[in-house]
C-alpha cells in the first residue's frame, strides 16, 4: 500500500504524506528541494520508519523508474509543480520545465512501472493528478466551475498546470495508465509558502510591514481547507474511477479584500500589540491579466464519493493565523528564502 507523494515537503504534500503516515500508511516523499520545498514540513513524520525522503527532480526519469521499481507504490499523487501565478508571469520557463515536462517525464516513468505490474497490481494502480481550478479560467458573476467546463487558463502557472491536466488524461486514454484528475480551489492552512495571500498577509501583519492588495481587492476564490483537501485526495485514490475529473471546493467564496480583512481581525485578536491591522491594508497595482472570479461545484465528488469539507472557514483562518504566530521560526526560515517583496510585475502584451 505504498504511495510515492511527489512534490511532499511542499504546503498540500506534506499535509498529504503526513495524513498518510497518520494513517499507517508506508510514503516515500520525492522533492527536488526549490524555494518552496521545505524539510522542515516532515519534521513530524522525519523519524517514522514508514516515511523515506528522496532528493530528486521529476525530470530525471531514470532515477524515477529505479524509484519505483525499488518501492513498488501503489498510488503516485502527483503535486510537485511550480505553483505562484506571480512568479509564472516573470518566469514562464520554469513553469513549463517543472509542470509540462516534468510531468510527461513522471508518467513515462509510472507506465513503465505499471506495464511490469502483473494484473492485479495494474488494476490496483492509481496516478492521481492534482490540479486547480485555475485551468478553466475566468467566471462571470455566477455560476461555477464543473468537471464538464472548458479550459480557458489565463496565466503561464494555469496554462502550464492545463497541459500536465492533458498530459495525464492522454496517457490514460492512450495507453490504458489508471490515471484520475483532481482540481481545486485556494488552499489554505499551516506550513504555506508566505508568497500566497493568507501568509503574507499574516506575516505581514505580525511584522507590522504593509499588507498590499491587488486592485481594489474586488477579485473572488474560493477557499479550501489544506485538511479538506487532503481528505478529498485520499478518497479519489482509494475509490475514484479512473479517467475521471474531480472537483474540490469548499463552498467559501470570499473577495480578497474580505479574507485580509478577517485576517486583520483575528490578528488583532491574537496579536493586540499591533492593532489595529487594518490601518497596514494597501491598494497596489494590480496583476496582468488577474482573473475576477473562481468558483467551484464540488456536487460531483460529494455525490460520487460522499465527501464534504469538514473545516468551517473562520475556524480555520482562526487557526491558521495562530499556527504562523506560535512558529515563527518557520516563518523566518521562510522568509530567507522569499523577502516577502512584489513579483509578477512584468507588462502585459499590448
Amino acid at each position: 500500500m505504498t504511495s510515492v507523494v511527489t512534490g511532499g515537503a511542499g504546503f498540500i504534500g506534506s499535509a498529504l504524506v503526513r495524513a498518510l503516515v497518520a494513517a499507517g500508511q508506508p510514503v516515500i516523499t520525492v522533492d527536488s528541494l526549490t524555494y518552496a520545498g521545505n524539510p522542515d514540513n516532515l519534521a513530524a513524520v522525519a523519524a517514522n520508519p514508514l516515511h523515506r525522503f528522496v532528493e530528486l527532480d521529476i525530470n530525471d526519469g531514470q532515477r524515477l523508474q529505479a524509484l519505483f521499481a525499488e518501492t513498488r507504490p501503489r498510488v503516485i499523487y502527483h503535486l510537485a509543480a511550480e505553483s505562484h501565478v506571480d512568479r509564472s508571469i516573470e518566469r514562464p520557463a520554469a513553469f513549463i520545465a517543472t509542470n509540462v515536462d516534468g510531468t510527461a517525464s513522471l508518467l513515462e516513468a509510472a507506465l513503465a512501472y505499471w506495464r511490469g505490474l502483473d494484473a492485479a497490481g495494474q488494476a490496483g494502480f492509481r496516478f492521481v493528478q492534482v490540479s486547480t481550478d485555475e485551468v478553466y479560467g475566468e467566471l462571470g458573476p455566477a455560476g461555477a466551475f464543473t468537471a464538464d467546463s472548458p479550459y480557458r487558463p489565463n496565466s503561464p502557472y494555469a496554462a502550464s498546470k492545463a497541459a500536465a491536466d492533458h498530459l495525464v488524461r492522454a496517457w490514460q486514454r492512450t495507453y490504458g495508465l489508471p490515471t484520475l484528475v483532481t482540481n481545486c480551489s485556494n488552499n489554505y492552512g499551516p506550513h504555506q509558502f508566505p508568497e500566497k495571500l493568507i501568509p503574507l498577509m499574516v506575516l505581514n501583519g505580525l511584522d507590522g510591514r504593509a499588507m498590499p492588495v491587488y486592485g481594489r481587492g474586488e477579485q473572488v476564490r474560493d477557499w479550501l481547507h489544506v485538511d479538506d483537501h487532503v481528505a478529498a485526495l485520499r478518497l479519489v485514490a482509494d475509490r475514484g474511477q479512473p479517467g475521471q475529473t474531480y472537483l474540490i471546493g469548499g463552498r467559501t467564496e470570499r473577495r480578497n479584500i474580505d479574507i485580509v480583512r478577517e485576517i486583520c481581525l483575528v490578528l488583532d485578536d491574537l496579536h493586540p500589540a499591533g492593532r489595529p491591522h487594518q490601518r497596514l491594508i494597501g491598494f497596489v497595482t494590480d496583476r496582468p491579466g488577474h482573473d475576477a472570479r473562481y468558483a467551484i461545484d464540488p456536487e460531483g465528488l460529494e455525490r460520487a464519493l460522499g465527501w464534504r469539507s469538514q473545516v468551517p472557514f473562520a475556524r480555520g483562518l482562526r487557526d491558521t493565523v495562530a499556527w504562523y504566530i506560535a512558529n515563527r521560526d518557520w516563518c523566518a526560515a521562510a522568509s530567507r528564502r522569499y523577502g516577502r517583496e512584489r513579483l509578477g510585475l512584468a507588462k502585459a502584451a499590448s
